[in-house]
């Protein structure tokens, strides 16, 4: 069976085919930049499709704004220096960025440390690397299908600003954050807690700030003090209670992260459903113009602050989770526990933004690590993932998410690409201690 039947016969029969890759990379934001550049890397021929007119994923187009996930959690961050456990490619991209001038020192983020990236910085660098590494990027471009016979993806259809096309890989990353190849090929997904995923939020940036008023008031902590909560609190048309502000490479300018994204009538959004990605979006203007508005009422140094601009798209933080060989458990991420397999060590903390009242629990201290399998689907051949929609449990996804570890995830299936093309082998066979260990030498 070919997964086009959905495809309108006009334009099967129009379809041109775009090329065979050894490497189809789908979503072109951290995960999907490490896997490109990585399996390139390794001698393949690889073809890199993105949405949007640029790469960077939720990390820019989203304006999530900051590398989480670089550092140990530890119990008092602001007497600590903040130790980095995560290398790799996330490192790679780290550094670049930084030397581009487009990212901050580590800021203090309750008990560990962020650091706050400019996204005009961030593009160049991604652009960079994909063009170094000589690369097939198709920009403004969307997977809608698949073609594949029973469970073995083939190729995709793609559309672009010239029509539909085909294209066909040996092997498929799926970066998309959504799980949208593995879906398309009608595999096993599912969404959160029995459907209940994270709320969206809408990033923005405000400028003309005096920054050294501000910080005497907010304090070090990119987290709000107690004090801003109290007030939030008394506020009913301000959906968050507690809220981070970022400032940025730029002199006087904040990144902020302060919106709770719901429909007009308070119900949870599930963004992968058409009519609620758009409520989001429009309800996303309303509570952003809310909390600036508080903003220069309340914060000392806002005053004279303007409006710089909304994120290019709300940020999602969970939709689709695919139907692993191995799972990310709860307790995994509460007891801290290293695997054989494990590909990417994480200290950032459980938070779990849904409900009435968000839910943060630190890991102090110490690191768990995340399994090779929980990028690879039970079921399907060529395919890998790469993101936030590898095989976890609710509450582990709400850690395991964030970008240092979503660029680790990226590397490690190229990795596992480049060993199933060589060796002639379903990503199910891959032994994960091999590509735990060539994750620990690269």
């Amino acid at each position: 069976m070919t997964y086009t039947e959905n495809l309108p016969s006009e334009f099967k029969n129009q379809l041109s085919c775009f090329g065979l890759f050894d490497v189809i990379v789908v979503g072109g934001g951290p995960a999907g930049i490490a896997a490109a550049v990585t399996a390139s890397e390794c001698g393949r021929s690889v073809l890199l499709i993105e949405r949007l007119g640029f790469c960077g994923g939720a990390a820019v187009a989203g304006l999530s704004g900051t590398i989480c996930g670089l550092y140990m959690t530890v119990e008092d961050p602001q007497k600590r220096t903040p130790e980095q456990i995560i290398f790799g490619f996330a490192e790679r991209f780290r550094d670049a960025l930084y030397r581009e001038g487009g990212l901050t020192e580590p800021q203090v983020y309750g008990n560990t440390w962020v650091a706050t990236h400019d996204c005009a910085k961030y593009k160049k660098v991604a652009t960079n690397m994909l063009r170094a590494a000589n690369i097939t990027v198709l920009y403004h471009t969307q997977m809608i299908d698949v073609i594949a016979e029973d469970d073995e993806l083939k190729g995709m259809v793609l559309h672009t600003k010239s029509g539909f096309t085909s294209v066909y890989a040996k092997k498929v990353i799926d970066a998309s954050g959504d799980a949208d190849v593995v879906y398309k090929m009608g595999l096993k997904t599912s969404k959160g807690n029995n459907g209940v995923i994270q709320n969206p939020t809408m990033m923005f940036k405000v400028g003309n700030v005096h920054m050294e008023k501000y910080l005497a008031y907010w304090g070090e902590n990119t987290i709000s003090p107690p004090k801003v909560v109290s007030m939030l609190e008394a506020h009913d048309d301000l959906l968050r209670k507690k809220v981070w502000l970022f400032p940025t490479v730029n002199p006087g300018e904040l990144l902020v992260n302060a919106t709770k994204i719901t429909g007009f009538d308070k119900r949870a959004l599930d963004v992968t459903d058409p009519v609620d990605h758009t409520e989001a979006e429009q309800f996303s203007i309303y509570q952003a113009e809310a909390f600036f508005n508080f903003m220069k009422a309340n914060v000392p140094g806002c005053e004279d602050s303007y409006f710089i601009d909304y994120a290019t798209e709300v940020g999602v933080r969970q939709t689709r989770t695919i139907d692993g060989m191995a799972t990310l458990k709860n307790d995994d991420v509460i007891n801290k526990r290293k695997f054989n397999d494990g590909i990417v060590k994480t200290s950032w903390p459980i938070e779990l933004h849904y409900g009435a009242k968000p839910k943060t629990e630190w890991l102090v201290n110490d690191y768990y690590e995340v399994p090779f399998h929980t990028l690879v689907p039970k079921v399907g051949k060529n395919i890998i993932v790469a993101g936030r929609c590898l095989s976890s449990e609710h509450e582990a996804l709400a850690s395991c998410r964030v970008t240092a570890q979503c660029f680790e995830y990226g590397r490690a299936a190229a990795l596992a690409a480049d060993i199933a093309i060589s060796e002639e082998k379903p990503f199910q066979m891959i032994e994960g201690t091999h590509i735990a260990q060539l994750m620990k030498n690269n």
